[in-house]
């Protein structure tokens, strides 16, 4: 039996005095002396059992009050001589002990005697987690030895007795037994530091604090957690045995330092199960995952599902805890499946000289994963297109091949062609792959013939000759060939571009000549040369035409006199310098231009005698005034100027001469200047019209503004301010004499009849009124009239006002009649609004704003 671990108590609890229940677990092992593995079994089976690493363990609860120790027999099997050892575990019931951590001893010295006081070191309490015991639990008890002469009291202090988290911890003041009162959680806290102190019943101190640290045993009460629910990794498909794939960890709050947090993992299953149901193993320690077998093949399977165990307790599958995790591994793709043709051979066909024209689509197949690099495949001719007349583009959505012309094909020269096409991939073939015979094609392609245009050669056809010759000169043969060279047809000619019309062809030969002088200084002629285009057209189906062109480069005569050049200069009346520099402008070219030679003209003769030349070049002549003054005007002088050609050409050429006042800078000031710079009088005149006719608009835009201010305070004059029409009663006119009477006898408005003595009110007089009650003329109208005498009635109270010699000449107020009394009506008036004037009290109005003041006024006013 190995020594080292036998009989190691760990987390065990035995029944005591107390009957408090232990667990016991022990360490044994046996020397196999190298023969092989061992195998242990306990002979009591329903009470303990042994790990293979032999820890022993109890199954339940155990007592030995009053046993003493108990011996239990291991036995050790060697696997392979199959021999059995026996061996005894001894356990030993554990007796709760009385700590004195505070001992005084007696020392000699001298003949003296003397106490000399020693502190003990408690050694750590340890305390398992998770405790299914009665609470409060018995740890340990302090005592001091002075409390034989004394009574002490006792007192922990730190986290977990009066500090957070408190009460987990208590100590009897007078025993000194610590207990615990609840079950503690390693994870949550692994241990616990407290201070015990001893104090007499007055709190002085005896003893020196003393440090008690109370470890909390771990047990396996927390599974192990993964870091991730799922996993996700990938290996190359076609890796070997051995290639790492990825890493799965999971985590256990148990302690790490004892088989409760140390971990291993397992493989549980693997789905699919191909080609082999174990393609991967993993580290049981680090959980490194690898493969372990090949025939990884992406096309046959994309991915694998590994469901991953982790175990605590080393792995022990009866008493560890276990989680799981899915690991997903996908198997990537790599180049192992080059690209097939679907065919041998392929067929297309284009009609000549066609370009940038699908002729063909080449199908391929490729296992491996679409729109990758290993899946695109690439094209190459390798053999039958010498020219480079094809290429084959890849379709990134389909991966086929199109066949394309590039450069024009001539069915009179190939009909044919037989390629030999290639395709790879954009990336090589893994290593050990090769391209097999299926990756190479044939593609035959067939050339269709169209009706092509003729054409002329060369194109453009270049000619020399010179200017001047006549219509009907034959110049060349422009003709075009058809290069259907398998076709009968026929070609005929037309011209189509001759700016100048001078030339004509033949419809059948191509023969061309002219019909007009050729002349070099055309305007359509650039640097000599004139373009001309002609068509050729031949008869097939569909007829097919062509174009030409000549170039006739004209070559220059002496066909132009010179001119002079410019044709008008200005002059003062007073020249100083008195010369001007003129010279000669040809269309010809040299030696049929300059040097020149200029003469004056003979007639008239004052020509000569008011003008001379001086010749300054060949190119040049000079001007002169001979006489020093020359009256302002137009003047016309002929100049003979002769140029250089084979043939001589002269021309009289008239220099018109503006003589002008001048300023002092030399410089014309008249009116004619003016004119001469492009402003005639007739504009002039228009322009002075205009500016006219502006300032009249402007001076009647002014009058009707001031006009319009006008009438704009006129109104403001008419209107009251507190007649403004918005939101405000209005007040048209007061048919009375003026603005200061404000006064009115309302009573006339009353019936004399209902008005009492004391309302009748005399209201202040003006002048212009007429007397209350004077004789009136006034017809009087009945107390029944009849609708029909109304209009007779008004009537003739207008012409009995107009005849009344009292009234006055402007409004005022005019009583017509009195209608009565008795009306079924009653009365009309708004303002009677009561029998009695005394008890109506109209102030209230001015409170409605000053719109109502005046007819409060009217009512209520006072008689002043």
């Amino acid at each position: 039996l190995d020594k080292s671990k036998l009989l190691t108590l760990c987390q065990q609890f035995v029944e005591g005095p107390s009957d408090v229940c232990l667990r016991l677990s022990l360490s044994v092992s046996f020397v196999d002396c190298g023969r092989g593995k061992v195998w242990f079994q306990a002979g009591d089976a329903s009470d303990f059992r042994v790990s293979e690493d032999g820890m022993v363990y109890a199954l339940r609860r155990l007592s030995l009050v009053g046993k003493g120790n108990a011996v239990e027999v291991v036995y050790a099997r060697d696997l392979q001589s199959k021999q059995v050892k026996p061996s005894d575990a001894t356990l030993t019931q554990q007796v709760p002990e009385i700590l004195f951590p505070w001992r005084s001893v007696v020392v000699r010295g001298d003949g003296t005697l003397r106490r000399v006081k020693r502190d003990w070191v408690i050694p750590p309490i340890n305390v398992p987690e998770n405790s299914r015991g009665q609470f409060p639990e018995e740890l340990v008890r302090i005592r001091s030895d002075r409390d034989k002469n004394r009574m002490l009291r006792y007192s922990v202090t730190g986290p977990g007795a009066d500090q957070p988290p408190t009460g987990i911890f208590i100590i009897n003041p007078i025993s000194g037994q610590l207990s615990v009162t609840k079950p503690l959680d390693r994870e949550h806290i692994s241990n616990f530091h407290l201070r015990a102190h001893a104090v007499d019943l007055n709190g002085n101190q005896v003893e020196n604090p003393i440090d008690i640290v109370i470890n909390v045993i771990d047990q396996n009460d927390n599974r192990p957690e993964f870091t991730h629910t799922v996993f996700n990794g990938s290996v190359p498909e076609g890796s070997k045995p051995g290639s790492f794939v990825m890493t799965v960890t999971a985590v256990d709050k148990d302690d790490p330092k004892t088989a409760n947090g140390m971990l291993r993992y397992k493989i549980a299953s693997q789905n699919p199960q191909s080609p082999s149901s174990n393609m991967f193993t993993i580290n049981n320690k680090t959980g490194d995952i690898i493969t372990v077998a090949a025939g990884l093949d992406r096309e046959k399977v994309t991915q694998y599902t590994l469901i991953i165990m982790a175990t605590d307790m080393e792995g022990n599958p009866t008493y560890g805890l276990s989680n799981t995790a899915t690991t997903v591994i996908r198997v990537t793709d790599v180049n192992d499946n080059p690209p097939e043709f679907t065919t041998d051979t392929f067929f297309g066909e284009v009609h000549e000289n066609r370009v940038n024209v699908i002729v063909a689509n080449l199908t391929v197949t490729d296992k491996d994963q679409p729109h990758t690099s290993a899946w695109s495949a690439v094209y190459r001719i390798i053999a039958g297109d010498p020219t480079g007349r094809f290429s084959i583009p890849m379709d990134p959505t389909t991966n086929e091949g199109l066949l394309t012309v590039v450069k024009p094909v001539d069915f009179e020269l190939s009909r044919s062609f037989m390629l030999t096409v290639e395709a790879e991939n954009e990336v090589p073939l893994a290593r050990g792959i090769h391209l097999p015979r299926q990756s190479t094609a044939t593609v035959s392609v067939r050339i269709l013939d169209i009706n092509e245009s003729p054409e002329f050669s060369p194109n453009p056809k270049s000619i020399k000759l010179e200017e001047g010759l006549p219509a009907g000169s034959l110049l060349t043969t422009f003709t075009a060939q058809d290069p259907d060279r398998f076709m009968r047809q026929t070609v005929r000619y037309s011209k189509m571009y001759d700016p100048a019309n001078w030339l004509e062809i033949d419809p059948v030969n191509g023969r061309i000549s002219t019909i007009a002088v050729l002349d070099r200084e055309s305007p359509y002629v650039k640097n000599s040369l004139y373009n001309v285009t002609f068509m050729a057209s031949d008869n097939g189906i569909p007829p097919a035409s062509g174009t030409g062109t000549l170039q006739m480069y004209l070559l220059d005569i002496n066909d132009n006199a010179p001119h002079v050049f410019p044709p008008e200069v200005e002059m003062c009346e007073r020249p100083d310098p008195n010369a001007i520099n003129i010279t000669a402008s040809d269309p010809d070219l040299t030696p049929n231009a300059g040097p020149f030679s200029f003469e004056l003209a003979g007639r008239p003769s004052d020509v000569r005698r008011n003008w001379t030349l001086n010749r300054l070049n060949g190119e040049y002549t000079q001007l002169r005034l001979r006489i020093g003054y020359l009256a302002s005007g137009n003047y016309e002088v002929p100049i003979m100027i002769t140029d250089s050609g084979n043939l001589p050409m002269s021309n009289t050429s008239y220099l018109r001469v503006k003589v002008c006042q001048c300023d002092h800078h030399g410089d014309c000031v008249d009116m004619e200047r003016i004119i001469a710079a492009g402003l005639g009088t007739g504009a002039i005149i228009a322009i002075l019209i205009c500016i006219i006719i502006l300032l009249v608009l402007v001076l009647l835009f002014v009058m009707w503004m001031k006009r319009r201010d006008k009438e704009r305070q006129a109104k403001q004059l008419l209107i009251d301010p507190e007649d403004d029409v918005r939101d405000n009663i209005l007040k048209y006119d007061e048919e009375g004499g003026g603005e200061e009477d404000q006064d009115y006898d309302l009573s006339q408005l009353q019936q004399p009849d209902a008005l009492e003595p004391e309302c009748v009110k005399v209201g202040i007089r003006r002048l212009d009124e007429r007397p209350l009650h004077h004789e009136h003329q006034y017809p009087l109208r009945s107390a029944a009239p009849h609708p029909g005498d109304i209009g007779d009635f008004i009537h003739e109270g207008l012409k009995a006002a107009d005849n009344d010699p009292t009234a006055p000449p402007y409004d005022s107020l005019l009583v017509f009649d009195y209608e009565g009394s008795g009306s079924t009506a009653g009365s009309l008036s708004s303002l009677y609004s009561s029998s009695s004037c005394g008890d109506q009290d109209y102030d209230y109005l001015g409170d409605w704003g000053p719109r109502f003041r005046k007819l409060a006024d009217l009512y209520g006013g006072s008689d002043d």
